[in-house]
Protein backbone atom coordinates (compact mmCIF):
# COMPACT_ATOMS: atom_id res chain seq x y z
CA UNK A 1 0.00 0.00 0.00
CA UNK A 2 1.44 2.92 -0.91
CA UNK A 3 2.26 6.40 1.46
CA UNK A 4 1.57 9.62 -0.48
CA UNK A 5 3.69 11.97 0.46
CA UNK A 6 3.10 16.24 -0.33
CA UNK A 7 5.79 17.71 -0.72
CA UNK A 8 5.24 21.44 -0.20
CA UNK A 9 5.65 24.48 1.15
CA UNK A 10 3.99 28.03 0.38
CA UNK A 11 6.93 30.11 -0.09
CA UNK A 12 8.91 29.65 -3.80
CA UNK A 13 12.55 28.88 -4.36
CA UNK A 14 13.09 26.42 -1.68
CA UNK A 15 14.02 23.41 -3.79
CA UNK A 16 10.75 22.00 -3.81
CA UNK A 17 10.30 20.17 -7.04
CA UNK A 18 14.06 19.84 -6.78
CA UNK A 19 12.60 17.31 -3.89
CA UNK A 20 9.85 15.99 -5.47
CA UNK A 21 12.07 14.74 -8.61
CA UNK A 22 15.12 13.77 -7.18
CA UNK A 23 13.36 11.64 -4.22
CA UNK A 24 11.26 10.02 -7.01
CA UNK A 25 14.23 8.86 -8.84
CA UNK A 26 16.27 7.92 -5.58
CA UNK A 27 13.48 5.72 -4.35
CA UNK A 28 13.29 4.66 -7.93
CA UNK A 29 16.85 3.27 -7.23
CA UNK A 30 16.28 1.23 -4.37
CA UNK A 31 14.15 -0.21 -6.01
CA UNK A 32 10.70 1.03 -5.30
CA UNK A 33 7.82 1.65 -6.94
CA UNK A 34 7.07 5.36 -7.28
CA UNK A 35 4.57 7.77 -8.71
CA UNK A 36 5.14 11.81 -9.10
CA UNK A 37 2.35 13.77 -9.57
CA UNK A 38 2.91 16.88 -10.44
CA UNK A 39 0.07 19.15 -9.72
CA UNK A 40 2.27 22.34 -10.30
CA UNK A 41 0.82 24.37 -13.59
CA UNK A 42 4.63 25.32 -14.53
CA UNK A 43 5.47 21.91 -14.91
CA UNK A 44 8.70 22.01 -14.05
CA UNK A 45 8.98 18.16 -12.37
CA UNK A 46 7.24 16.96 -15.68
CA UNK A 47 10.08 18.44 -17.66
CA UNK A 48 12.45 17.39 -15.27
CA UNK A 49 11.51 13.78 -15.50
CA UNK A 50 12.29 13.89 -19.39
CA UNK A 51 8.72 14.55 -20.02
CA UNK A 52 7.83 17.32 -22.56
CA UNK A 53 4.76 19.04 -20.62
CA UNK A 54 3.77 20.74 -24.02
CA UNK A 55 3.12 17.34 -25.86
CA UNK A 56 0.86 15.19 -23.41
CA UNK A 57 -1.96 13.14 -25.02
CA UNK A 58 -3.62 13.71 -21.01
CA UNK A 59 -2.26 15.39 -17.23
CA UNK A 60 -3.35 15.65 -13.77
CA UNK A 61 -5.60 18.61 -15.17
CA UNK A 62 -8.21 16.33 -17.07
CA UNK A 63 -7.77 13.87 -13.58
CA UNK A 64 -8.50 16.80 -11.61
CA UNK A 65 -11.60 17.57 -13.49
CA UNK A 66 -12.70 13.68 -13.65
CA UNK A 67 -12.25 13.66 -17.61
CA UNK A 68 -9.78 10.70 -17.65
CA UNK A 69 -8.77 8.06 -14.74
CA UNK A 70 -5.74 8.25 -13.74
CA UNK A 71 -4.24 5.60 -15.67
CA UNK A 72 -4.77 7.01 -18.42
CA UNK A 73 -2.30 10.12 -18.09
CA UNK A 74 0.46 7.77 -16.03
CA UNK A 75 3.75 8.11 -18.08
CA UNK A 76 7.20 6.30 -17.61
CA UNK A 77 10.05 8.05 -17.39
CA UNK A 78 13.33 7.40 -18.44
CA UNK A 79 14.43 7.45 -14.93
CA UNK A 80 12.38 4.81 -13.68
CA UNK A 81 9.32 6.14 -11.67
CA UNK A 82 5.98 6.73 -12.73
CA UNK A 83 4.82 10.46 -13.75
CA UNK A 84 1.43 11.92 -13.47
CA UNK A 85 1.98 14.81 -15.29
CA UNK A 86 1.32 18.62 -15.27
CA UNK A 87 0.96 21.74 -17.06
CA UNK A 88 -0.70 25.14 -17.42
CA UNK A 89 -4.01 23.31 -17.73
CA UNK A 90 -3.82 23.17 -13.88
CA UNK A 91 -4.43 26.92 -14.04
CA UNK A 92 -7.92 26.54 -15.75
CA UNK A 93 -8.55 23.32 -13.59
CA UNK A 94 -8.72 25.12 -10.57
CA UNK A 95 -11.25 27.79 -11.97
CA UNK A 96 -13.15 24.89 -13.00
CA UNK A 97 -13.25 22.99 -9.49
CA UNK A 98 -14.16 26.21 -7.99
CA UNK A 99 -17.55 25.96 -7.20
CA UNK A 100 -17.91 21.78 -7.58
CA UNK A 101 -19.27 20.31 -4.45
CA UNK A 102 -16.18 17.88 -3.00
CA UNK A 103 -13.08 19.62 -4.52
CA UNK A 104 -10.91 19.39 -2.19
CA UNK A 105 -11.20 15.11 -2.70
CA UNK A 106 -10.49 14.86 -6.42
CA UNK A 107 -6.92 13.76 -6.23
CA UNK A 108 -7.56 11.61 -3.42
CA UNK A 109 -10.13 9.65 -5.47
CA UNK A 110 -8.07 9.55 -7.98
CA UNK A 111 -5.16 8.50 -6.31
CA UNK A 112 -7.12 5.81 -3.72
CA UNK A 113 -7.23 2.87 -6.25
CA UNK A 114 -3.76 2.85 -7.36
CA UNK A 115 -2.02 2.55 -3.85
CA UNK A 116 -1.92 -0.83 -4.26
CA UNK A 117 0.27 -0.20 -7.62
CA UNK A 118 3.53 1.56 -6.13
CA UNK A 119 5.28 1.92 -2.61
CA UNK A 120 5.49 5.58 -2.53
CA UNK A 121 3.46 7.84 -4.68
CA UNK A 122 4.83 12.24 -4.45
CA UNK A 123 2.81 15.44 -4.95
CA UNK A 124 4.59 17.92 -5.74
CA UNK A 125 2.56 21.33 -5.07
CA UNK A 126 2.47 24.59 -6.21
CA UNK A 127 4.03 27.32 -4.66
CA UNK A 128 0.74 28.85 -2.49
CA UNK A 129 -2.04 27.85 -0.84
CA UNK A 130 -3.97 27.15 -3.38
CA UNK A 131 -7.01 24.41 -4.13
CA UNK A 132 -4.41 22.14 -5.76
CA UNK A 133 -2.43 21.94 -2.91
CA UNK A 134 -5.22 21.22 -0.59
CA UNK A 135 -5.96 18.87 -3.14
CA UNK A 136 -2.84 17.26 -2.43
CA UNK A 137 -2.60 17.55 1.61
CA UNK A 138 -6.10 16.46 1.63
CA UNK A 139 -4.98 12.96 -0.24
CA UNK A 140 -1.81 12.54 1.60
CA UNK A 141 -0.71 10.69 4.10
CA UNK A 142 2.18 13.19 5.36
CA UNK A 143 4.00 16.40 3.97
CA UNK A 144 7.74 16.71 3.46
CA UNK A 145 8.99 20.28 3.99
CA UNK A 146 11.76 21.58 1.99
CA UNK A 147 13.00 24.77 3.75
CA UNK A 148 16.22 26.87 3.24
CA UNK A 149 17.92 28.08 6.33
CA UNK A 150 16.57 31.60 6.12
CA UNK A 151 14.85 33.89 8.80
CA UNK A 152 11.52 34.44 5.87
CA UNK A 153 11.89 30.66 5.94
CA UNK A 154 10.99 29.95 9.25
CA UNK A 155 7.91 32.44 9.40
CA UNK A 156 6.93 30.28 6.03
CA UNK A 157 7.05 27.13 7.81
CA UNK A 158 4.99 28.88 11.05
CA UNK A 159 2.34 29.47 8.07
CA UNK A 160 2.10 26.02 6.73
CA UNK A 161 1.95 24.11 10.11
CA UNK A 162 -0.93 26.25 11.45
CA UNK A 163 -2.41 25.06 7.61
CA UNK A 164 -1.63 21.81 8.05
CA UNK A 165 -3.40 21.86 11.68
CA UNK A 166 -6.45 23.40 10.41
CA UNK A 167 -6.67 21.00 7.55
CA UNK A 168 -6.20 17.74 10.13
CA UNK A 169 -9.32 19.12 11.57
CA UNK A 170 -11.46 19.38 8.83
CA UNK A 171 -11.19 17.31 5.41
CA UNK A 172 -7.85 14.96 6.65
CA UNK A 173 -7.16 14.24 10.50
CA UNK A 174 -4.44 11.37 10.07
CA UNK A 175 -2.11 13.81 7.77
CA UNK A 176 1.24 13.97 9.53
CA UNK A 177 4.75 15.63 9.30
CA UNK A 178 7.03 13.24 7.51
CA UNK A 179 10.08 15.63 8.01
CA UNK A 180 11.89 18.98 7.41
CA UNK A 181 14.26 19.18 4.98
CA UNK A 182 17.16 21.46 4.93
CA UNK A 183 18.08 22.91 1.41
CA UNK A 184 20.40 25.30 -0.62
CA UNK A 185 22.28 24.82 2.30
CA UNK A 186 25.90 26.60 2.60
CA UNK A 187 27.81 25.55 5.97
CA UNK A 188 29.61 29.07 5.68
CA UNK A 189 26.49 30.97 5.93
CA UNK A 190 26.46 31.98 9.73
CA UNK A 191 22.76 32.77 9.58
CA UNK A 192 22.09 29.11 7.55
CA UNK A 193 23.25 27.07 10.75
CA UNK A 194 21.78 29.71 13.49
CA UNK A 195 18.57 28.46 11.58
CA UNK A 196 19.45 25.22 11.09
CA UNK A 197 20.36 24.56 15.06
CA UNK A 198 16.96 26.27 15.59
CA UNK A 199 15.15 24.23 13.38
CA UNK A 200 16.92 21.01 14.95
CA UNK A 201 15.65 22.56 18.50
CA UNK A 202 12.10 23.32 17.77
CA UNK A 203 11.33 19.72 15.49
CA UNK A 204 13.98 17.44 16.43
CA UNK A 205 13.88 14.21 14.64
CA UNK A 206 11.45 15.41 11.91
CA UNK A 207 14.12 17.32 10.64
CA UNK A 208 16.01 15.07 8.06
CA UNK A 209 19.73 14.72 9.00
CA UNK A 210 20.15 14.81 5.54
CA UNK A 211 20.75 18.14 4.14
CA UNK A 212 21.29 19.24 0.62
CA UNK A 213 24.02 21.57 -0.13
CA UNK A 214 24.27 24.33 -2.82
CA UNK A 215 25.35 22.55 -6.11
CA UNK A 216 26.12 23.50 -9.72
CA UNK A 217 25.47 20.33 -10.86
CA UNK A 218 21.92 19.99 -8.93
CA UNK A 219 21.09 23.03 -10.72
CA UNK A 220 22.32 21.67 -14.28
CA UNK A 221 20.48 18.58 -14.42
CA UNK A 222 16.59 19.78 -14.98
CA UNK A 223 17.76 21.70 -17.87
CA UNK A 224 18.72 18.26 -19.33
CA UNK A 225 15.59 16.66 -18.41
CA UNK A 226 17.22 14.52 -15.75
CA UNK A 227 17.24 14.02 -11.91
CA UNK A 228 20.70 14.33 -10.61
CA UNK A 229 20.70 10.85 -9.83
CA UNK A 230 21.09 10.13 -13.43
CA UNK A 231 22.87 13.17 -14.26
CA UNK A 232 25.74 12.76 -11.75
CA UNK A 233 25.62 10.09 -9.53
CA UNK A 234 28.63 11.09 -7.88
CA UNK A 235 27.90 14.82 -7.38
CA UNK A 236 26.76 15.91 -3.52
CA UNK A 237 23.41 16.66 -4.63
CA UNK A 238 22.95 13.35 -6.15
CA UNK A 239 24.54 11.54 -2.41
CA UNK A 240 21.85 13.80 -0.40
CA UNK A 241 18.79 12.46 -2.38
CA UNK A 242 20.19 9.35 -1.97
CA UNK A 243 20.50 9.57 1.31
CA UNK A 244 17.48 11.08 2.07
CA UNK A 245 15.50 8.10 0.32
CA UNK A 246 17.31 6.09 2.87
CA UNK A 247 16.22 8.00 5.33
CA UNK A 248 12.81 7.83 4.40
CA UNK A 249 12.83 4.53 3.91
CA UNK A 250 13.69 4.02 7.31
CA UNK A 251 11.08 6.21 8.82
CA UNK A 252 8.37 3.74 6.51
CA UNK A 253 10.00 0.61 8.24
CA UNK A 254 9.83 2.19 11.64
CA UNK A 255 5.63 2.58 10.70
CA UNK A 256 5.48 -0.73 9.79
CA UNK A 257 6.88 -2.36 12.18
CA UNK A 258 5.07 0.03 15.26
CA UNK A 259 1.72 -1.57 13.82
CA UNK A 260 2.90 -4.99 13.81
CA UNK A 261 3.84 -4.25 17.36
CA UNK A 262 0.43 -2.84 18.18
CA UNK A 263 -2.04 -5.84 17.86
CA UNK A 264 0.39 -7.91 19.79
CA UNK A 265 0.24 -5.14 23.06
CA UNK A 266 -3.90 -5.13 22.89
CA UNK A 267 -4.84 -6.54 26.66
CA UNK A 268 -6.26 -10.29 25.98
CA UNK A 269 -9.80 -10.21 26.49
CA UNK A 270 -11.12 -13.06 28.62
CA UNK A 271 -14.80 -14.75 29.31
CA UNK A 272 -16.77 -13.92 31.70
Amino acid sequence: MARIIAVANQKGGVGKTTTAVNLAAALARTPMRVLLVDLDAQGNATMGSGVDKRELAASSCDVLLEEQHADAAIVATPEGFDLLPGNTDLTAAEIELMDEDGREQRLKRALDPLRGRYDFILIDCPPALSLLTLNALTAADSVLVPMQCEYYALEGLSSLLQTIDALKQRLNPALEIEGVLRTMFDVRNNLANAVSAELTHHFGDKVFRTIVPRNVRLAEAPSHGQSIVGYDRGSRGAIAYLGLAGEVLRRQRERDQDKERKPMNKPVETGA
